[in-house]
């Protein structure tokens, strides 16, 4: 075990041909994140969305003014948990409503009315790193129709188990530093129509966010597929969007002429979780979805998607849509709802640690190389990138990496020292990115370059 230790460390700071690229290093695990991926608790899971629950509905529309009933009871208790994670802190996690006024939509919403969403951020130490983390779920709950707001709700995986996770997420991790900014949210209006999410991605793009990646979780505590009978706790689904929402012109046809319709930002963060998330979490498989979400359905990452930002939706692997917008009944013995008895918290759990490693090591890592360029000045059976370093904490390194036009994976990864790189390999053939990593092994997103010179 020492042995195989030495020889990855070995591996990864020896380089082995001319041009200064090495081989891909074994993946070593950082003990400070594997740390935070053990306190993830599936009791503590279960209690978050218990108490979600006891809300009675947390229809959009439902009661504001009691305690202990309805949105208002449930957004209070929500800001009250996210501000004891605040205290354990020391302070630095910032505990807010994002207020607005939704007007009516001759659909859903019938009038006007005041809508909140539930957000704590955690600023990263490095002023020079304008990176933003979030990742989030949605509050609100219904039953069979969208206009019942009086009736029982629970909404226990339709999304008390996002909101629980993000909860889990941000008790432990406000407890450590981070290089950029993490933001964990609680959205409501979902099932109105993604009236929360609309809301904070359009203030994101006015105050000028700079979101770096969006995870959205909604629906991901259930194992069971309905009618396929088929219990699946080791799988959970990433759907990403490979062309842009908000692609420009320009961006269409820099993109058609490099055939990089399968590389959008949103996909290159999906196989970027595929991977930190396997290393960090036993027992688990992240299956890419090449789709911005399922058929007939939408989620909280879609607002985000249209205002150019890179989100991406995690849900289980086989719904059960006998326990989703469901009135509670029970018919020829058989009982309808989303209710808790039928989340499974062991693969909650799972869930959580992988959105957890995820945010840690993206946060943890520098930012990413910029004006990353593949030369495209002659004619050659090589490949030549170059780019430069990012802005604020300076990488130990880089890794370009590649894999054949068809692959939904990155193949083969090459370690460099310098910003740039020349490869046996030929720029037709293949496709590639180039990504920093520090000297802990963070890796940031990756990068396709753009044909330069």
């Amino acid at each position: 075990m020492i042995k195989n230790k030495y020889l990855s460390l070995f591996m990864f700071l020896f380089l082995l041909v001319t041009d200064r690229v090495s081989a891909q290093r074994t993946e070593v695990k950082d003990p400070e994140i594997s740390t935070m991926v053990g306190e993830v608790s599936a009791a503590n899971l279960e209690v978050l969305v218990k108490r979600l629950v006891s809300f009675h509905t947390r229809h959009t529309l439902s009661d504001t003014i009691s305690k202990t009933t309805g949105i208002g009871a449930a957004r209070t208790w929500i800001k009250s948990e996210f501000e004891k994670y605040a205290q354990s802190s020391g302070g630095r996690l910032q505990v807010s409503y994002d207020t607005f006024l939704q007007p009516a939509d001759g659909r859903r919403i019938k009038e006007p009315v005041i809508l909140k969403n539930v957000m704590a951020i955690l600023p990263g130490t490095d002023p020079e790193d304008k990176r933003m983390l979030m990742v989030s779920g949605h509050y609100d709950s219904r039953v069979t129709d969208v206009m019942n707001i009086k009736d029982f709700a629970p909404g226990a995986n339709d999304d008390a188990s996002g909101v629980a996770a993000v909860l889990e997420m941000c008790r432990i991790m406000s407890k450590y530093k981070f290089s950029g900014t993490l933001v964990f949210v609680a959205f409501v209006g979902e099932e109105q129509g993604l009236y929360g999410a609309t809301n904070l991605a359009k203030r994101a793009k006015e105050e000028g966010w700079n979101v770096h990646l969006l995870m959205n979780n909604d629906i991901v505590g259930n194992s069971y597929g309905m009618e396929t009978d088929i219990k699946d706790n080791k799988s959970v689904r990433v759907f990403s969007e490979g062309v842009p929402a908000g692609e420009t012109k320009e961006q269409a046809a820099a993109r058609q002429s490099a055939g990089t319709e399968n590389d959008g930002k949103a996909r290159q963060a999906a196989r970027y979780i595929k991977e930190i998330a396997e290393k960090y979490v036993d027992q688990l498989e992240v299956k890419l979805i090449y789709r911005r979400d399922r058929y007939l359905r939408g989620g909280d990452h879609t607002p985000f998607s249209q205002q150019g930002f890179t989100a991406v939706r995690v849900t289980e692997m086989n719904e059960d849509f006998n326990r989703q917008h469901q009135d509670i009944r029970t018919e020829n013995g058989f009982k309808y709802g989303d209710l808790p008895e039928y989340v499974d918290y062991t693969y909650l759990q799972k869930v959580t640690r992988m959105n957890l490693s995820v945010m840690a090591n993206l946060g943890l890592s520098t930012q990413e190389p910029e004006n990353v360029v593949v030369v495209t000045s002659g004619l050659t059976n090589k490949t030549q990138l170059k780019w430069d370093a990012p802005k604020g904490k300076q990488p130990y390194g880089y890794y370009v990496l590649m894999r054949e036009t068809t692959s939904p994976f990155w193949e083969r990864k090459f370690f460099v020292k310098e910003p740039m790189a020349t490869l046996a390999y030929s720029k037709d053939n293949y496709f590639f990115a180039v990504q920093s990593v520090d000297e802990k092994g963070h890796e940031s997103l990756m990068m396709i370059p753009r044909p330069g010179r």
